[in-house]
């Protein structure tokens, strides 16, 4: 979404599958996972976003670990001495892009804590995206973004104030609709 403020974020790779992560999602946001994706693909969503996240920030979710063999993708984590991990995960929301639009997505948005970050928390970034940098939720009101990229911010400010539950926004024939996960 060019000049427009997102998140990071791409698509799930056959290899994260495969991910040699040092912890699995728990079982709360497997659980949500599994109402909506193949057992397989659930732990692969978690690494996709922990993957993701790194290429396009320098963030490392990881603890402290050694990575045998790392492919490309994982080799940040290994030169910091990390191995992904996956339980720091919080699932958010889901959004699924309107049928009839050229670029379509079905994605998962995920949280995790500062504490989580393996490094520490400053940005830097692969070039994907421009002007990287870190906002309050109130402030990011004020910058142009996608309107699903609103829903999400809400659905983050929800949870963060207490349980919420995890909702998918979609566009059906009948207009926006909101379901449960």
């Amino acid at each position: 979404m060019p000049q427009k403020y997102v998140f990071p974020g791409g698509r799930v790779d056959r290899r994260d599958g495969f991910a040699p992560l040092a912890s699995e999602p728990r079982e709360q946001v497997r659980e949500v996972l599994s109402r909506v994706l193949p057992e397989r693909r659930v732990r692969a969503a978690a690494a996709a976003a922990i993957r993701e996240t790194a290429e396009e920030t320098g963030l490392l979710i990881a603890e402290p670990g050694r990575i045998e063999k790392p492919k490309p993708e994982w080799a940040p984590f290994a030169e910091a001495g990390a191995a992904p991990s996956a339980e720091p995960l919080d699932i958010v929301a889901r959004a699924i892009t309107p049928p009839g639009r050229p670029r379509r997505f079905d994605a998962f948005f995920f949280r995790a804590d500062a504490e989580a970050v393996h490094g520490g928390t400053e940005l830097a970034g692969s070039g994907e995206l421009e002007d990287l940098r870190w906002v309050s939720l109130e402030e990011a009101g004020s910058l142009d973004i996608p309107i699903i990229t609103r829903f999400v911010l809400a659905e983050l400010d929800a949870h963060l104030k207490g349980r919420a539950p995890v909702r998918c926004a979609r566009v059906t024939r009948s207009g926006p609709k909101l379901e449960e996960l």
